[in-house]
């Protein structure tokens, strides 16, 4: 994969912290960062799946009805046609 350069500016305390977390994980600046970004993506689609799931639970019995089993109509009672 090929890689892109971005530069960023911060106060020194936020650069301090960041070299300190980066050499005790054994990692260089870049990678501390790429990994930063690479989990608050990944907590982002998380967030995204668990709302997902929430509002399917919530309107699962509108979907039942709207989407019914192959081969069943619980409205009827009949097999679909």
């Amino acid at each position: 994969m090929s890689k892109t350069q971005l530069n960023v500016r911060v106060d020194e305390a936020t650069a301090h912290t960041a070299r300190e977390r980066a050499l005790e994980r054994g990692v260089s600046m870049n990678r501390y960062i790429e990994e930063l970004v690479e989990r608050d993506a990944g907590e982002a689609g998380q967030t995204f799946v668990e709302a997902a799931s929430e509002f399917m639970k919530s309107y699962e019995s509108v979907f039942a009805e709207e989407f019914p089993e192959p081969g069943h109509r619980e409205s009827e009672g009949l097999p679909r046609t």
